[in-house]
């Protein structure tokens, strides 16, 4: 039944690796019915969407009820899909920092990223598509820690190499903290790697716009 599982994991990822989460969970819904790891991908994508996107309500009830259901879907999993407990913590962290919970947000994200590295150590696999790290630090990035969210970043560069979303949000934090030169050099890296035929999301034109900037340009001449 899950003979399918590592071509829609694989195009899933290609998804979220173009900032596409929502294509990814289209990606991964056509086979999450025949495969259990492919429904703890869906639902933990489909959990951090909500998460965010509970964020810009304050972390309401009514706006977390989704992620509740998304870590509802993956703890009915945990006990045969190994990657679905570092899901389910992943997504209690992202459910703190929609209610700007940050001493619970990093808690939980020490506990997720401790089973995640304990997982690879074994040669499992993490947490799917979205990787915990990388996660860490888009969580720390959205509610204004921006030293904290550069460690994860950093780490995450590190442990699993500097990925598109790794690099777009050492480029965010850079400008956040008026590190102008770092984040003028990786907002430039993610463009210059970006597919030539790729689809150019919101991320990309932002980077494209930073890059035009007087000091960016100054910068690359010097």
């Amino acid at each position: 039944p899950c003979s399918n599982d590592s071509a829609a994991m694989a195009a899933a990822a290609d998804r979220a690796a173009m900032f596409d989460l929502q294509g990814a969970t289209k990606r991964l819904a056509a086979e999450m019915k025949a495969c259990p790891e492919i429904a703890v991908a869906y639902w933990y994508v489909h959990g951090l969407i909500a998460a965010r996107e509970a964020y810009r309500f304050g972390g309401s009830p009514e706006s977390l009820e989704p992620v509740r259901q998304a870590m509802a879907e993956l703890q009915s999993r945990v006990s045969f899909v190994p990657a679905a407990e570092i899901a389910h913590v992943v997504l209690q962290a992202a459910s703190s920092a929609a209610q700007s919970e940050r001493e619970e947000m990093g808690l939980l994200l020490e506990h997720a990223l401790n089973l995640e590295g304990k997982a690879r150590s074994a040669g499992l696999s993490g947490a799917p598509i979205v990787g915990a790290y990388e996660v860490a630090g888009d969580l720390w990035l959205q509610v204004h820690r921006f030293e904290d969210a550069r460690r994860a970043y950093t780490v995450s560069a590190e442990r699993i190499g500097s990925t598109r979303r790794v690099t777009l949000g050492l480029a965010r934090t850079a400008s956040r903290l008026n590190d102008l030169p770092v984040a003028c050099e990786q907002y430039r890296a993610l463009v210059s790697a970006w597919p030539k035929a790729g689809v150019e999301p919101p991320e990309l034109t932002e980077a494209g716009a930073f890059i035009g900037r007087a000091e960016c340009l100054t910068a690359s001449r010097k």
